[in-house]
């Protein structure tokens, strides 16, 4: 029985009517507590009963990159653990490797709220966050103080902090490597959030290349490192993107970011504002981004002739939004707005709905999927 959508969720979304973001913060406590007292007899309970109904173990789920192995190819997206408070958790609930940030060098509050909504009507959310985190330092501490190893690949997200100028982006973006660079497994060059005034611009040829040179020279090939994009980017630029990627031996893109089209959503007004939904700033992400986050994944598999992992997106629900991106070329997937909506156990679902999907289709694991459906 799921008791997050039978229960729940009702509670939270419909009964309570209760502020996203706070439900959010309490939701990270809950875990960071669970996380930070592995000898407490109810918290143990607690991460037993998750593992038990959370997590599939299987062969055919398995694969290796950059020299790293995924027990599975479901992750948890940045913009969830920002500051790695739970870090130690994710694996309990079944994810295959989890993504912490985004983080910027110096610390910063974010945008003014509410700034965080459920569009219930589009299975979305609009959020305008703005890098809230507490900076790269107590990343740092908070990862280092940690006594044992991370059992999934632990993927770091680096933004660039709001008073930096655009200008100087490459600095901002290298001091939080230089930071970091001992504590994650791979590292994401975000440059895609629409929540930092002018952030968007440095996915240009220019100013990309100037992130990527200063951090591949401090890098020294060491540490695997990708780039999110923009769903919204025309495929020329895309395809720019994919030449620097080239250039830099990047370890793959990330596709795709939240999107700024609202014009194919339901919902018309905010309820917390009671703004229209088109004046409304932020990124939209769910469902709605599901189809051209997809498209992207295809575009660069092609592009690339399936030669650059891909970590694929964007309104990932159910075993065939998984299975769709996985066949357009997703080596590994993400979710995080349909772990809103759906809850923790999703994750099984997921899982056993992708071993299903290779039983149907007569593959042997999960890497020979990849792509299939081009």
């Amino acid at each position: 029985m799921d008791i997050y959508k039978l229960g729940i969720k009702p509670l939270l979304f419909s009964g309570l009517k209760t502020d996203p973001e706070l439900i959010h913060r309490n939701t990270l406590k809950c875990l960071h507590w669970l996380d930070s007292h592995p000898k407490n007899l109810l918290a143990i309970s607690l991460l037993h009963s998750l593992e038990a109904s959370c997590c599939i173990k299987d062969s055919r789920l398995e694969q290796t990159l950059w020299g790293h192995k995924f027990s599975n190819p479901l992750g948890l997206a940045a913009g969830f653990d920002k500051d790695g408070i739970a870090a130690g958790i994710w694996h309990k609930i079944g994810f295959g490797f989890a993504e912490l940030g985004t983080v910027t060098f110096h610390p910063q509050s974010g945008n003014p709220p509410p700034r965080l909504f459920r569009l219930l009507e589009d299975e979305a959310v609009l959020n305008r966050m703005g890098f809230n985190n507490q900076g790269s330092e107590v990343l740092q501490q908070n990862l280092k103080q940690r006594e044992k190893q991370f059992a999934i690949p632990m993927g770091i997200n680096l933004g660039k902090s709001k008073i930096t100028p655009l200008e100087t982006a490459a600095e901002d973006y290298l001091g939080s490597f230089q930071r970091l660079q001992n504590l994650g497994n791979y590292f994401v060059i975000n440059v895609s959030s629409p929540n930092t005034p002018g952030l968007r611009s440095l996915q240009n040829s220019q100013q990309l290349s100037s992130i990527l040179e200063a951090i591949q020279q401090e890098n020294q090939g060491q540490k695997p490192i990708l780039v999110k994009i923009a769903p919204d980017l025309e495929w020329e630029a895309i395809a720019s993107v994919l030449e620097l990627a080239k250039m830099y031996q990047l370890a793959g893109i990330i596709a795709t970011n939240t999107t700024i089209r609202k014009d194919c959503l339901k919902t018309s007004i905010i309820t917390a504002t009671g703004n229209p939904v088109m004046q409304e700033a932020g990124g939209i992400s769910g469902k709605p981004l599901r189809d051209r986050a997809t498209e992207v994944i295809r575009f660069i598999w092609q592009q690339t002739e399936g030669q650059l992992p891909i970590i694929g997106v964007g309104g990932i629900f159910t075993p065939e939004d998984a299975w769709e991106k996985i066949t357009a070329g997703a080596s590994l997937i993400q979710v995080y707005t349909g772990l809103v909506y759906e809850g923790p156990w999703m994750i099984e679902r997921i899982l056993k709905g992708l071993l299903g999907k290779l039983e149907e289709h007569g593959f042997e694991n999960i890497g020979d999927a990849i792509g299939s459906g081009r």
